[in-house]
């Protein structure tokens, strides 16, 4: 696979941001990386080779962006709110930086996001919160609630960045509209500790009549060898 390390100084950090680009064109896939992961994790742990045929082909350009969750998310050091606000400016990142340079480079108007296990998090709220970018979202493994992560603290911004709160209340016909066009996938398996988690979110999409497809599969956990299984045939469904 063709394989370029990009970094840049990104304002919306106020530093430099890395960032690994794996293909030479067709539709761009934004990947998450799992729980404290970094830029290089979804190709240490041969998620990407998993789908090299389809990145050789052509089919899709893979976008790997550094994760952000330790200095979020799980930074105990900080205030709850800085931890939102912290997660707020990397979904800035991403948006504005990442986005458009992969729209740029593909020619594809819109974009898919993925990720595996807390990349699932990040994937499923990204494309919540900005149907009208992401024209496709794999989760894998999910995991979608981020209370456990705010020591009881919660306000506004964490509410709009908690899927399984935002949802249930969703009633923009903008955001449904462009949400029951895209493609969705909740892969998660009867050994995976994050299946009910995915259910649940299922349960939530279908009650505001978002179409999606969850993917409940026999003898699979939540580990890499199961998610390299499932990447494949996600990406297989792109159409554009």
């Amino acid at each position: 696979m063709n394989e370029q390390y990009v970094r840049w100084y990104t304002p919306h950090l106020s530093r430099d941001f890395e960032m690994l680009v794996f293909g030479h064109g067709g539709y761009p896939v934004i990947v998450f990386p799992t729980s404290l992961g970094r830029y290089f994790q979804n190709k240490d742990f041969g998620l990407i080779g998993s789908v090299a045929h389809l990145v050789d082909a052509g089919k899709v350009k893979i976008y790997c962006p550094d994760g952000l969750d330790e200095q979020g998310w799980y930074n105990k050091s900080i205030h709850p709110a800085d931890r939102v606000r912290t997660h707020q400016a990397y979904e800035r990142v991403i948006l504005h930086d990442v986005v458009p340079r992969a729209q740029h480079e593909t020619g594809h108007g819109r974009v898919a996001v993925a990720g595996a296990s807390f990349g699932g998090y990040h994937a499923v709220n990204f494309a919540f919160r900005h149907p009208d970018v992401a024209g496709y979202c794999f989760s894998l493994s999910g995991s979608f609630d981020i209370r456990s992560f705010l020591d009881g603290f919660y306000n506004d911004d964490a509410y709009f960045n908690n899927p399984v709160d935002y949802i249930p209340g969703l009633a923009d016909e903008w955001f449904l509209g462009h949400l029951r066009r895209m493609g969705i996938v909740l892969g998660t398996g009867d050994r995976d500790n994050c299946r009910d988690r995915n259910h649940h979110l299922s349960g939530l999409l279908n009650a505001k009549g978002i179409p999606h497809f969850l993917d409940d599969r026999a003898n699979c956990g939540h580990d890499w060898n199961y998610w390299r299984d499932m990447f494949p045939h996600y990406l297989s469904l792109i159409h554009g």
